[in-house]
């Protein structure tokens, strides 16, 4: 099977051997870790995966690009797995189908995911949610949005990867397993609007944009660009996600999890006033 497969890690215990499981049938799987202390790392060896330790600075580059960079891939395509992604069976005959090909004419494939949230699958709240995570490793890296510390763990959440070709779509879709529990979905959010509040900042002060690659994905981020000038965005990304995504089908779970992703939103706007805040002359000045 002529795909590598890299995966990120910290402290992954719950969900690593479901997700290796998946990937068994690649002979060459690298777990990148950040000084796990759940017995993450011997899990991983269990399953015949190479460990590799990292050592984030604090801004860049962050675990991915840096084990596309440092990693000695034995294969020229790499597939990139969350720990708490699961891979179908269908999946192993596609991308063999497609590596084995070395005059294929695409470079980069995006995959579908499949949201769990409260034990089930929800069938239309952030359904579809494409990623592109199979591509020839030297021509993809992940985007920098920024140059500042965010505050929000060593691993690309929101960054996208470029892939500098021609790209499309795997038929075959995965499990996340994101948000076994409110509690981890708070806790990830947290994080997550650290990032959001940071790069968005970073961007009021600098004026500066990114470079992504045309897709799906930089369609949902200039709008969600333009949602950032927006009054009560929070409720707005309530209504995106129950209303326009049909959240209300998926039942409670969906209200749940549309609420709240309204109060991340929320998170996101109250740190983003507070920096500026803190950031203003004056503000500087009166303390």
């Amino acid at each position: 099977m002529p795909v590598s497969i890299l995966i990120p890690i910290k402290n992954e215990a719950a969900n690593l051997a479901r997700c290796l499981q998946s990937v068994a049938w690649s002979d060459d799987v690298f777990v990148v870790d950040s000084g796990s202390t759940d017995g993450s790392q011997r899990i991983a060896q269990e399953h015949g995966a190479k460990v590799v330790q990292f050592d984030f600075n604090g801004i860049w580059p962050k675990k991915k690009n840096w084990a596309l960079e440092n990693l000695p891939f034995k294969h020229e395509w790499v597939f990139i797995l969350d720990a708490d992604e699961v891979l179908p069976s269908e999946a192993e005959a596609e991308m063999c189908a497609i590596a084995a090909n070395p005059t294929h004419p695409v470079d980069g494939y995006w995959i579908n995911r499949r949201f769990m949230f409260m034990g089930r699958w929800l069938k239309h709240a952030y359904y579809p949610n494409w990623n592109l995570r199979l591509f020839r490793h030297r021509l993809g890296r992940y985007e920098q949005l920024t140059n500042v510390d965010t505050h929000s763990g060593d691993n690309e959440v929101h960054e996208h990867v470029i892939v500098q070709g021609k790209t499309a779509f795997l038929k075959c879709e995965m499990d996340h397993y994101a948000f076994p529990s409110v509690d981890v979905f708070v806790e990830k959010h947290n994080r997550y609007s650290n990032w959001e509040s940071r790069v968005a900042l970073d961007r009021y002060l600098q004026a500066s944009e990114s470079q992504l690659q045309k897709s799906n994905v930089g369609i949902r981020r200039r709008l969600k660009q333009i949602s950032h000038q927006l009054p009560f965005r929070e409720w707005l990304r309530f209504l995106y996600v129950y209303v326009w995504q049909r959240g209300f089908l998926d039942g409670r779970e969906g209200y749940y999890f549309a609420r709240l992703h309204g109060f991340y939103e929320f998170l996101s706007v109250a740190k983003t006033f507070e920096l500026k805040k803190q950031s203003a002359p004056g503000e500087k000045e009166s303390r």
